[in-house]
């Protein structure tokens, strides 16, 4: 499988993203700094081509693989912008957001689902995919529920429209809602937006347009502690199913639930707090200046925003406005309504306990 052709134009939109937004601040409008957000024109460059030129099949696996593996390299290395113990109090305070909103959503949409007609296990895959992580949720749950690949399928759909649309407007209500508070906005988009890609993208354009990074910091942590969500619903989901006597696999061993990147990301965040603590008369690992460990550090955390780039132009690739079609209106309709409870819920909580 060659990601190469694939890899490139996903390359291509990201830079291509970057520098329209430069010229349409810059040039067009006259501004000494763009207001426009790079990684927002990459996301929406990428949709206009896949929704108007059809894409050759040679280009499919780079996209993919920017979308799952070079968005993961990316979380990974943005673990060095925290330490262990920043990174542990923000997941420590996200957590009663994280819980209400979770349990809402499973409870509330997979009920609505019922009421109006879906079948149930299409509604718990959408309101597991919006309570916790997306398409990713949504796979890992489907067989051991039962479900059939068509219900996965309009699930993803669901969750892939309802996010994009989030990431791109959820930035700006949040630094509306709450004031331009970062800790508040991020772990709004951390628990409000549904898959980790859409997240680690609503943080940037965040970052892009309002100029604080923190946001970014908070819901990327915020999401990664959400997507640990899966180690207990899913044998929950299956548990429930087989009950009922309904044909479905075993829930996966637990361990198998846990995303390497969560991992990858705690490692860098102890990689910055070990390389912090050492002394001003010390070499840091006992062989870097200070003044080089700091340059390093700022070194991963532009690579990592470029992997997050990269990963954006390839999520707008990947987005088919016309695959929607097929799903019809109450698929759609319990999506819009999944993203709404999930999204109020959040707001609601941060406001009354943050």
């Amino acid at each position: 499988m060659n990601v190469l052709p694939g890899l490139l134009l996903a390359l291509a939109i990201a830079v291509a993203g970057g520098w329209s937004a430069d010229f349409i601040g810059t040039t067009v409008m006259g501004l000494p700094k763009s207001p426009i957000s790079g990684i927002m024109m990459a996301i929406l460059l990428g949709i206009l081509v896949s929704n108007v030129i059809r894409l050759p099949a040679a280009v499919l696996p780079g996209v993919k693989f920017s979308v799952v593996r070079i968005l993961r390299l990316g979380i990974i290395l943005l673990g060095i912008r925290l330490s262990i113990v920043e990174a542990g109090a923000i997941g420590l305070k996200s957590l009663p957001v994280i819980l209400g909103t979770v349990i809402t959503a499973l409870l509330l949409v997979t009920y609505v689902a019922k009421r109006i007609g879906l079948t149930e296990k299409l509604g718990t895959l959408i309101a597991v995919g919006t309570s916790i992580c997306g398409a990713t949720a949504i796979v890992a749950t489907a067989p051991t529920i039962g479900a059939r690949d068509d219900e996965t399928s309009y699930a993803v759909a669901c969750i892939t429209l309802f996010g994009v649309v989030a990431m791109l407007v959820y930035p700006f209500a949040a630094h509306w809602i709450f004031a331009a508070d970062p800790f508040r906005s991020g772990l709004f988009l951390g628990t409000a937006v549904h898959e980790t890609s859409q997240v680690a993208g609503s943080g940037l354009v965040y970052q892009e347009y309002f100029g604080d990074a923190r946001a970014l910091d908070v819901a990327t942590v915020t999401k990664l502690v959400r997507n640990l969500g899966m180690l207990l619903v899913i044998p929950l989901m299956s548990i429930y199913y087989h009950r009922r006597s309904v044909e479905g696999a075993a829930p996966p061993p637990w361990y198998t639930m846990i995303p390497l990147f969560v991992v990858g990301f705690a490692l860098m965040s102890v990689l910055r707090t070990v390389g912090d603590t050492a002394g001003p008369d010390q070499l840091v690992f006992g062989f870097l200046e200070h003044a080089q460990w700091k340059s390093l550090v700022g070194d991963v955390k532009t690579v990592a925003e470029y992997c997050l780039a990269v990963a954006m132009a390839a999520v707008g690739l990947g987005t088919s406005i016309a695959g929607l079609r097929s799903i019809g209106l109450k698929p759609l309709g319990v999506g819009l309504f999944s993203a709404v409870v999930v999204g109020a819920v959040s707001a609601t909580l941060i406001t009354l306990f943050y």
